[in-house]
């Protein structure tokens, strides 16, 4: 075959093929790519439907044919269905959040130096302290830096504040009691002893694990 005519072969291929996916759609071709679009968005979000059942549904409205559903009936099971997906969608995100705050309590309980409370609260002495140690209903003075997971820094007070412990999240409660006076420590928190499933706004999420280094400076009763 002369070099010439392959050549122009080759050129009129992409170009009838581009021609026939721009061509003006008929009815039928229409039909079936909304068909297509639907069918893909429903097997991703609802797997399992009857087809049979569905397309008979979708014929029956759109030629405005009465449904052999009462209407109530059809409200009542779709606002079912929604608050089963939606409850669905929120454990998934539940098991989520768990999965990774097991995760990171598992490499944060591997490392070096690291001690943990019965609470399942995490330290490593930074520094040592020689002072008083906090009563439980006492006050204590404190420097801190608070961190989620990732290392972001949510909270921090590198000036002296007084807190009175049983005001304070329920790590801090377990924890500083067990701390003395001058010594720092790095707390890892699980999320039953900070904020839990409820979480702290948009700063801390549920089932967040938090990461403070505390300096314990003075104690009061």
């Amino acid at each position: 075959m002369p070099r010439y005519l392959l050549i122009g072969l080759c050129l009129l291929a992409p170009l009838a093929q581009a021609t026939s996916e721009t061509s003006p759609a008929n009815d039928n071709d229409l039909a079936y790519s909304l068909g297509a679009s639907l069918g893909e968005r429903l097997r991703q979000e609802v797997p399992g439907l009857q087809l049979d059942a569905l397309v008979d549904g979708l014929r029956q409205a759109y030629q405005g044919e009465p449904p052999r559903i009462a209407k109530s009936r059809m409200q009542a099971i779709l606002q079912q269905h929604d608050e089963q997906a939606n409850a669905a969608a929120e454990q998934a995100q539940v098991d989520k959040l768990q999965t990774a705050e097991k995760r990171f309590m598992a490499t944060e309980r591997a490392g070096a130096g690291v001690h943990e409370l019965p609470e399942g609260i995490l330290y490593s002495e930074l520094v040592s302290g020689t002072g008083a140690q906090p009563k439980a209903s006492g006050s204590v003075q404190v420097r801190y830096v608070g961190k989620l997971p990732d290392g972001t820094v949510f909270d921090q007070n590198q000036q002296p504040q007084w807190f009175k412990l049983d005001s304070v999240i329920e790590g801090w409660q377990v924890a500083l009691p067990r701390m003395k006076a001058g010594s720092k420590w790095r707390l890892v928190i699980p999320s039953a002893q900070a904020y839990g499933a409820d979480g702290a706004g948009d700063l801390i999420a549920p089932y967040t694990p938090l990461v403070f280094e505390i300096e314990l400076i003075a104690v009061a009763d």
